[in-house]
């Protein structure tokens, strides 16, 4: 109980109110009010200058770092001296945590170029080192686990039905006789639901045909896990936990860079990689060659050959989400 001729604070007040001539200076009155309007305008313009001036309190009183965080822009309205910073800024995060020095890329999209991705099915055995391949190459947490690639375990009588795939089988040896494989990761739709759905605009499409999350901006809302037909978007339920030395410190601000708790991330392509003119990790690491990837808009590319030469078929097609993951068998 509080002592004698002390008074318990009225939670909710304001420690500090505008005084009425910075209230009318911030927000002027509208001469066209009736003086019961005006009561009621004369109401809001104080709350919303009461609380410009609580926010601007709780910014004195933070460091450089938390203003910038409180203050930041999307991905999307940077400009290019203001992307170098939030590079910088990141870098020392990283180096900060880890003791490592990364090198994070902010490289746009090619022109003329549109990724497109290939799987082929009747090669793939079930060996999951696509799998792990990815989680070294971007970052994943290893505890908890994250994996932006699914491999699952389908019986070869009921076809591909990814609500049936077994993504937990471990049989002694790989393949098993009686089932095939299908891998699944982002299906990067050129009409995904996910972007949609996003309420602060934190996922889009980049003009290589790249669905990318702006971490510093995704809200955590999962959204656009509920919205994805293909469960391909993961969230960070803990804070990741990556080892010094198992940081792939070959990054990009909208890929593999290491993520925070309460945060959606998904499979990019490799786009450190991709744009820079190389292979997905995963394609590189396939031991049978079952991966394809290359430019949709390259006539003479591998990929194009095998969506003209070969039966190829997307996943869930109904949904109509345009996805460029083609899975095909070759054999």
């Amino acid at each position: 109980m509080p002592s004698e001729g002390h008074k318990l604070p009225v939670l909710g007040a304001p420690a500090h109110r505008c005084a009425p001539e910075v209230v009318e200076e911030a927000f002027p009155a509208d001469p066209d009010n009736s003086p019961e309007q005006e009561v009621e305008a004369r109401s809001r313009r104080e709350f919303l200058a009461n609380m410009g001036l609580a926010a601007a309190g709780v910014l004195a009183g933070c460091s450089e770092e938390q203003r910038e965080e409180f203050l930041r822009k999307k991905f999307t309205e940077l400009k290019p001296d203001e992307v170098q910073e939030r590079i910088a800024r990141l870098a020392a995060g990283i180096e900060k945590k880890w003791n490592k020095t990364a090198t994070l890329s902010a490289k746009g999209p090619m022109e003329g170029v549109l990724f497109g991705y290939g799987l082929d099915l009747s090669r793939c055995i079930g060996c999951r080192r696509c799998e792990y391949a990815c989680v070294k190459e971007n970052n994943q947490s290893r505890d908890p686990q994250s994996h932006w690639i699914r491999v699952l375990e389908m019986e070869k009588g009921r076809g591909v039905d990814l609500e049936m795939g077994n993504p937990y089988y471990d049989p002694a040896v790989v393949p098993d006789p009686d089932h095939f494989y299908v891998p699944v990761a982002c299906q990067q739709c050129s009409h995904s639901p996910c972007t949609r759905v996003c309420p602060v605009g934190a996922t889009w499409m980049e003009p290589d045909g790249i669905v990318v999350i702006d971490y510093d901006w995704c809200i955590g809302c999962r959204s656009c896990m509920a919205s994805c037909p293909y469960g391909a978007r993961h969230f960070n339920w803990a804070e990741p936990n990556i080892p010094a030395e198992e940081l792939n410190l070959d990054m990009h601000v909208l890929g593999n860079r290491p993520r925070s708790k309460g945060v959606v991330e998904k499979c990019t392509f490799c786009i450190q990689r991709t744009r820079e003119g190389r292979y997905p990790a995963c394609v590189e690491i396939c031991p049978v060659g079952a991966r394809k990837f290359g430019n949709l808009l390259d006539p003479q590319s591998e990929i194009s050959k095998i969506i003209k030469q070969k039966r190829v078929f997307v996943l869930k097609s109904g949904l109509r989400t345009e996805p460029k993951f083609y899975y095909f068998y070759g054999l």
